[in-house]
């Protein structure tokens, strides 16, 4: 699931980019950077939940 994680992040950026590129009119602009902001966090939390131990579980 990390990564998914690191794979989704970039999603996000290039979404966001697009975004302010092909969108003109600022409501579009603005639902769409925060759309791509939401799918950075997502991309983030589950990158980080991927690299967290399991609860009982041991280092190596």
């Amino acid at each position: 699931m990390k990564y998914a994680g690191l794979l989704v992040m970039p999603a996000g950026f290039f979404l966001t980019i697009a975004a302010l590129v092909l969108f003109p009119d600022p409501a579009r602009r603005a639902l769409f950077v925060i759309c791509g902001l939401a799918v950075e966090g997502l991309g983030l939390v589950v990158a980080v939940r991927g690299h967290m131990l399991r609860r009982g579980a041991s280092r190596p």
